[in-house]
């Protein structure tokens, strides 16, 4: 084994996200050397009770759960919320993916988790970000391969609008909350910078992989066609 460190080794994540964006972000970051706590509701993760099993443990989980230490904790309690305050004290990162305004509701708000750690870099991974129409509709993977256009010039010529069979816009967007906190951390640490607030909406990373469509569509009023 090589005994040179990990890339990001030393850096600590708190991974308070659930099911697929968020929590595969902070895998991400984790098999780069990362340390990564996942804090769950008691209740656990859904994504725990998700997709194919064997020997009763749900194979999606033992992918998004590789490299993590585990903590349960019910944020909506004062107890709960002091304790997570705890954690951001030592923490460099924190992603979560509730919707709009939950954490601030609960008191735990960036204002907050940035009093107590100045350097914290928090990533806020929601269906449409943190402001704007529809900030306050629930948002997933799905529903951003289709309203982004990416359902409906993939298929058939003369069959319907088709989705990925995997989750797609999921995954890129959890590339790309990767790269932002990678960035953050660069900012930080090589520039001297504070911690930030990253506001990563699923409906757009997806657009990235489009190319010119958005654009020539916007532009031109050309929609591609499916070539199957």
């Amino acid at each position: 084994m090589s005994d040179t460190p990990q890339a990001l080794e030393g850096i600590r994540i708190l991974d308070v996200s659930t099911l697929f964006a968020g929590p595969l972000a902070a895998t991400i970051l984790s098999d780069f050397g990362a340390d990564v706590i996942k804090v769950e509701h008691p209740r656990g993760d859904p994504v725990r009770h998700h997709g194919y099993t064997k020997d009763g443990v749900p194979l999606w989980w033992k992918m998004l759960s590789r490299n993590k230490r585990t903590v349960t904790l019910s944020l909506s309690t004062i107890e709960g919320q002091d304790i997570l305050c705890r954690l951001v004290e030592e923490a460099d990162v924190l992603i979560e993916n509730f919707r709009p305004g939950t954490l601030e509701r609960w008191n735990l708000g960036p204002d907050r988790l940035q009093a107590i750690n100045p350097k914290l870099i928090i990533a806020r991974v929601t269906g449409f970000g943190q402001f704007g129409p529809y900030s306050g509709r629930p948002g997933f993977g799905t529903l951003a391969e289709s309203m982004s256009g990416f359902a409906e010039i993939t298929g058939d010529p003369d069959g319907p609008p088709t989705l990925p069979p995997f989750g797609l816009a999921d995954g890129i967007t959890a590339q790309t909350t990767a790269n932002a906190i990678l960035m953050a951390l660069y900012h930080r640490d090589v520039h001297g910078g504070s911690g930030q607030v990253l506001d990563l909406a699923i409906i757009e990373p997806i657009l990235t992989i489009l190319g010119p469509q958005p654009i020539v569509y916007d532009q031109l009023g050309i929609i591609q066609t499916r070539t199957g």
